[in-house]
């Protein structure tokens, strides 16, 4: 099992795609579990807020050196990340293949445009060496630096492009981290990575019709010769 630990302003933005289909039995099955950690909640109102049903809790200045944009301060993110931490270590040691108990293993997660690749190997490894996993979120113009240095965080990117937050880049690393964990596709043979599959797949009727002219699926797939739909799908995939 593997635990994602959130660090976000927008937790919400997780449900509709953490809350269907594979995922969702996934934590149903306790396979992962997600869990969230908004920064604002580490924000005490001011004098003037105390007393108010919803006081705005800031959690953004302006950059030193001037600039567009807000950053999101040090402390409220650094509070976040100790609070995931406690969490994680209270889970308790986990038990080795020799029935010893080692400390839970945690890596902490730096969103950033510039950092790291994210790849399947990426994904992979962390599913097989990790059992908690802290991914910090941005937002606005990012966050103070500082808390880099603070926990001596992987700094990584999902692709060479920048979202308006981390939460999109997030979901990305859970989805794939999460297929990588035996039991979550149910047959761990689905991993297309680990077997050839071809980028088109067919499935039935043989014959599609669409405004008079006919689609068939490639005579190959349907001839029962497994080597040569082997052959196919490995010409395919390259």
């Amino acid at each position: 099992m593997i635990n994602f630990h959130i660090i976000t302003l927008f937790p919400e933005s997780f449900s509709s795609y953490l809350g269907e289909s594979i995922l969702a039995r996934a934590q149903k099955q306790k396979k992962i579990n997600v869990k969230f950690y908004d920064p604002r909640d580490f924000v005490k109102p001011t004098k003037k807020q105390a007393g108010k049903d919803k006081p705005y809790l800031r959690v953004d200045d302006r950059p030193f050196g001037g600039g567009p944009g807000m950053v999101m301060q040090a402390l409220p993110v650094i509070k976040a990340i100790e609070k995931a931490v406690a969490n994680a270590k209270r889970a308790g040691a986990s038990k080795t293949k020799t029935g010893t108990k080692s400390a839970p293993k945690i890596k902490i997660v730096f969103l950033s445009p510039s950092g790291k690749q994210f790849d399947t190997q990426y994904a992979k490894e962390t599913a097989q060496k990790y059992q908690h996993l802290v991914i910090i979120c941005g937002r606005y113009e990012g966050i103070d630096a500082r808390v880099k240095k603070i926990f001596k965080t992987e700094d990584v990117s999902v692709g060479p492009f920048v979202l308006t937050g981390g939460e999109l880049a997030a979901m990305i690393m859970i989805d794939s981290i999460s297929r990588q964990i035996e039991g979550v596709l149910g047959d761990f043979n689905s991993l297309e990575e680990t077997r050839v599959a071809s980028s088109d797949v067919y499935t039935r009727p043989e014959i599609l019709v669409y405004k008079k002219k006919k689609y068939q699926v490639p005579k190959v797939l349907i001839s029962g010769n497994h080597k040569a739909i082997e052959e196919w799908r490995r010409g395919q995939s390259k």
